[in-house]
């Protein structure tokens, strides 16, 4: 019998379960397999998400090739598009514990000895990830893949071109018709978005750190080289539990290390630190803390742009060499001895890579973007934990201003003030109370940066914030300031007019006020309380940390 599940399928005792297992049509032969997992987050509610299910049958296909037998189980994948700008969006970052929660759960109910994890879009991919480290069993990921860009008016776009066309209409540059069909064409095909958002951003985090096939990460979801990963996907799985390589073998502090490299080379999302710090954690491997992140950063320069920071969408990115381009270029700053799925190491894998096969997107190492990291840790007295910029997606214009504040305590105050045109050129915008506890949910400021965009503010202003962004905005944005303003961070003290100084390329952040008006200021603050929906919200506001530890859930 099974030598694999340490006995539960095996003798008299595992005679119930073999006896389920036949029920949905599993044969002795299959039950004396190598039992592999396929945790599928297929939906037809999310565009990144309904290739899964043509994805997953050539997972299955692969497993039982090499050998294996294959199960499959469902778990959630919220669109953050579809939540964004209501209630709804609080519940994305937190469905990413669920997520992971949800995948420890029925691995250990059913005890599988191996598990393929299929996931695209935002929160999904990094919740499968720290289900892996938390599991620590054979584990392998593959992403969907990338949609193919919109085309309007003889350029490239993402889905994101609606908010700015919003902006436009507003603005009279565009009538309701031409709205219209903007819409239509603003999301062309399935994938996940077409620029380098978090979505794409943590699919890249998955290659770089070794948890899927090199190449993987960018192939587009529409070609069929998508379908032959996913076949391959499969059998390297049966491969990983034969050969006994655990997902902590490979999640280790080096690979995630390699993977911020990754992030900072390519100007990700900012989503990724907190991604990355959760996935460490759960790993085992204790606190990553932003001020280590930072050191990272600050000795890995700018190598690729991709949109938003660039004309360049992911499909560019994909077909001048992709996150394997990338590290190849990366090679001399990575941790070459990691493990990989493929049961070789990062450096082996690398021989066989090519470099960059376009330097407009990808870069040499000694010809970098900019010096700099695409992604950076600030500090200062209005973030003494730490936050979190983009410099890659920010004007140059802006990297180093003082602007006076005009404080909103919620993303809907800010909107109305935006589109109402109560904002002047050269403003910071302070949206407050949006953090892990005080949103609850630590929502993606999203909209805000896309309408100050679309009403041409956004080469002059700045947005600070203790929520999050999105990976497709630009312009001048600081996120997860810690200690959020819930938890009577200084940004809670901030007023009108207070000028906020932003050096992103030194990392800091301040407020320009007396200490003595501060403290006076604290003594009569009250803390705003915003009304939710009961249930999970109220689970999440009470166990989750800050954003400067990853906002996981304690």
């Amino acid at each position: 019998m099974n030598d694999y599940f340490n006995g539960r399928l095996q003798g008299d005792r595992g005679a119930l379960k073999r006896a389920l297992y036949k029920a949905c049509g599993f044969s002795d032969e299959a039950l004396r397999k190598p039992i592999v997992a396929i945790a599928d987050s297929y939906t037809d509610a999310s565009p990144g998400h309904v290739p899964f299910r043509k994805i997953a049958e050539r997972v299955r296909q692969g497993i039982e090739d090499e050998g294996g037998c294959a199960m499959t189980f469902g778990t959630i994948a919220p669109c953050d598009g579809i939540a964004e700008g209501n209630v709804g969006m609080r519940y994305i970052l937190p469905s990413r514990d669920i997520i992971a929660s949800s995948v420890e759960c029925m691995t250990r109910a059913h005890g599988f000895d191996g598990i393929v994890l299929l996931g695209s879009c935002d929160k999904i991919v990094p919740g499968m990830l720290m289900a892996a480290a938390r599991l620590d069993i054979s584990a392998i990921f593959c992403n969907a893949g990338p949609m193919y860009p919109a085309v309007y008016k003889g350029r490239h776009w993402d889905g994101n071109i609606i908010s700015e066309a919003m902006g436009w209409k507003e603005r009279g540059l565009i009538d309701e018709a031409e709205f219209r069909h903007i819409e239509d064409i603003a999301e062309p095909c399935f994938g996940s978005c077409a620029m380098l958002g978090t979505a794409n951003t943590m699919c890249s985090v998955a290659e770089a750190m070794g948890m899927s096939l090199p190449g993987c990460a960018t192939i587009p979801a529409v070609d069929e080289e998508r379908m032959q990963w996913a076949y391959e996907t499969g059998r390297a799985a049966v491969r990983l539990v034969r050969n006994g390589i655990t997902a902590r073998r490979i999640i280790t502090h080096e690979s995630v290390v390699n993977a911020l490299r990754l992030v900072f080379a390519i100007g990700g999302s900012t989503n990724a630190v907190m991604h990355l710090q959760a996935i460490h954690h759960e790993a085992g491997l204790g606190e990553l803390t932003l001020a280590e992140i930072d050191e990272i950063g600050k000795s890995t320069p700018q190598i690729a742009s991709v949109y938003p920071a660039s004309e360049y969408d992911m499909v560019d990115y994909h077909r001048a060499g992709g996150v394997e381009a990338v590290m190849k270029e990366l090679l001399p700053l990575l941790d070459k001895d990691c493990l990989t799925v493929t049961g070789h190491s990062v450096g082996q894998n690398l021989e066989k890579a090519e470099g960059t096969k376009d330097e407009n997107v990808i870069r040499h190492l000694s010809s970098p973007f900019s010096p700099h990291a695409g992604l950076k840790v600030l500090s200062g007295n209005l973030a003494p934990s730490g936050a979190v910029s983009k410099p890659a997606a920010i004007p140059q214009a802006l990297h180093d201003v003082t602007l006076p504040a005009i404080v909103f305590d919620s993303e809907d105050e800010a909107i109305d003030g935006i589109m109402a045109g109560r904002i002047p050129p050269s403003s910071c915008l302070v949206l407050r109370y949006e953090g892990p506890k005080g949103g609850p949910g630590m929502p993606e400021m999203y909209r805000p940066m896309k309408a100050l965009e679309g009403m041409g503010l956004s080469d002059s202003c700045a947005l600070v914030t203790d929520g999050r962004f999105s990976g497709s905005n630009r312009g001048l944005f600081v996120g997860h300031i810690s200690p959020e303003a819930y938890e009577g961070g200084l940004i809670a003290l901030v007023q009108d007019g207070d000028p906020i100084h932003i050096d992103v390329e030194s990392g800091v952040i301040e407020l320009l006020v007396d200490e003595k008006v501060i403290e006076d200021r604290r003594k009569t603050w009250h803390r705003v309380e915003k009304t939710i929906l009961p249930g999970y919200l109220e689970t999440y506001r009470r166990t989750s940390l800050s954003a400067s530890q990853g906002a996981v859930v304690q």
